[in-house]
């Protein structure tokens, strides 16, 4: 175990809001990803590694690696490495000093407090104390960011938070299940009801007008009730699917205080 090195598992938005206030801190980590990500949020997501090799999230470099010993040369240049490794078996042959469950599943898919000394979970799902040892809660509002050493985060509504006073009809959900083709890209204008994507011959309409802040990758397939995209209603608010958001900030910053308080400390 080297004191500084950190595992993040999910390199979807609000993971990589975590992951780049970690880099910044001078900590050395490592994403664990799976083949397909998911992310909505593209522009502002390392999991795009995967597709494309490398990802920039606010001039950071995620680079994509194969094995576990090209680590350090990655630190090295000043970026961090992502590996394809959904089980996380990989994690025994790095020995991190702390595990991050950034998956934002809303349920455990196998991270244990065996994995690492230090282990930290975001959002519902996890039993801190039982599945690791802390947990940060995920849910907009007054409690955003809280760290929970006992017990669970707030469970999943499955109402987005509010913006603009827009929840629900902010998020779009595949009405059917297919490969998807876009018609729109990140950060263009939508009017309500326009087409922003084909799955198949069935359209996908905006829900409301706003900027598109996210929205998934082009050629994925997706199953029916999918969520594949997602919609800013405030106008003026483009430059904002270029930049991390407040939530993962708060959330990040939770996860920092954690380590402190635990003497796990940056380089």
């Amino acid at each position: 175990m080297t004191e500084n090195r950190i595992i993040v598992r999910g390199g979807g938005d609000l993971a990589s809001g975590v992951i780049s206030r970690l880099y910044r801190c001078g900590y050395h980590v490592l994403i664990l990803e799976s083949e397909k990500p998911s992310a909505i949020r593209r522009m502002v997501s390392f999991c795009e590694a995967v597709y494309e090799g490398e990802a920039f999230v606010e001039g950071i470099l995620c680079r994509r690696i194969y094995r576990v010993d090209e680590c350090e040369a990655v630190w090295e240049a000043g970026e961090i490495p992502l590996l394809t490794d959904e089980s996380g078996a990989c994690i025994s042959e790095f020995r991190p000093a702390v595990l991050i469950d950034a998956i934002l599943a809303k349920k455990n898919l196998g991270t244990t407090q065996e994995m690492a000394p230090l282990t930290i979970a975001l959002g519902p799902g996890f039993s801190a104390g039982y599945d690791v040892d802390f947990v940060v809660e995920t849910m907009r509002g007054h409690d955003l960011g809280r760290i929970i050493e006992d017990g669970e985060a707030i469970p999943n509504t499955g109402i987005p938070g509010l913006i603009a006073g827009k929840g629900r009809e902010r998020v779009i959900h595949s009405p059917a299940a297919g490969m998807i083709h876009n018609c729109t890209k990140i950060a263009d204008f939508v009017e309500k009801d326009q087409v922003i994507a084909y799955i198949g011959e069935v359209p996908v309409k905006a829900s409301l007008t706003g900027v598109l802040r996210g929205i998934i990758r082009d050629g994925y397939n997706v199953y029916k009730g999918m969520k594949i995209a997602d919609i800013d209603p405030r106008k003026e608010e483009k430059e904002n699917c270029y930049t991390i958001s407040d939530k993962a900030r708060c959330i990040a910053g939770g996860v920092v205080e954690i380590l402190l308080s635990k003497g796990v400390f940056p380089k």
